[in-house]
């Protein structure tokens, strides 16, 4: 698909590192070990999470806490907000996603992180022939990741979870991440791409009138990707044309 095209807005996991799976990892560990503390304190326990049901319906692409809400909701629990300073061993929705943030750094210190090299390649050629990028994620660790994976220079913006906490912003499927990121580029939306994988950040997408919205197939498929509003769907970056 060819469209005019000055700048890029990619998300971090699924399209840039292959994270996505840890973080599934991550919150299947967190759901499993909060149901077996139900069963232990004579509660009933949930159904299980399931990494290919409930992680893209509920959790992929969307803020920590926002993604525990709205698991906890799909089994009728409810849970006190709680703050950011509570501990993780706390029953509080915070608590919770700050376990959910230790299991997950342990997961990346046990396995590395690794990028999506097709994809990495061809940002590097994209911004050689002067396309604007920026990388966007719902993650309070995308820093953390581009510097363990060193490709924090390819991306003049970033709009992660910590810039969207300072800056009240919304998380996906609003798309207020990927504006903020197109204003901190100084580019309009509609002389915009955005690189998604997840659900949310599709449809986030299209509803901020991006003038190009591709669909990475990795959780989601692609008829997914494509009907909750990605222009286009593809395995990977090279398969996408601009000029």
């Amino acid at each position: 698909m060819k469209k005019k095209i000055i700048a890029a807005i990619f998300d971090l996991d699924g399209v840039l590192t292959r994270t996505a799976a840890q973080h599934a990892k991550a919150w299947k560990q967190l759901f499993d070990a909060y149901n077996e503390r139900r069963k232990s304190e004579g509660e009933q326990p949930f159904e299980d999470f399931s990494i290919e049901q409930d992680y893209p319906k509920y959790i992929d692409g969307i803020p920590r806490y926002d993604g525990i809400r709205n698991f906890l909701r799909s089994r009728n629990i409810e849970l006190s907000e709680g703050n950011d300073s509570d501990k993780p061993s706390e029953l509080t929705i915070s608590g919770l996603g700050n376990k959910k943030n230790e299991f997950f750094l342990k997961v990346i210190e046990e396995e590395g992180v690794e990028v999506f090299e097709k994809n990495i390649e061809q940002i590097k050629k994209w911004k050689s022939e002067g396309i604007k990028t920026a990388v966007i994620s719902s993650s309070k660790n995308c820093k953390q990741i581009l510097e363990v994976t060193g490709i924090e220079d390819l991306f003049e913006v970033r709009v992660d979870g910590v810039v969207s906490q300072e800056r009240n912003i919304k998380g996906k499927p609003e798309p207020d991440i990927f504006l903020e990121a197109a204003r901190e580029l100084e580019v309009s939306p509609k002389d915009s791409m955005i690189v998604e994988d997840a659900i949310a950040g599709v449809q986030a997408g299209k509803v901020g009138g991006f003038g190009l919205v591709v669909g990475i197939v990795n959780g989601a498929s692609k008829i997914e990707l494509l009907d909750n509003g990605a222009d286009v769907a593809v395995e990977n970056l090279t398969q996408v044309k601009l000029k």
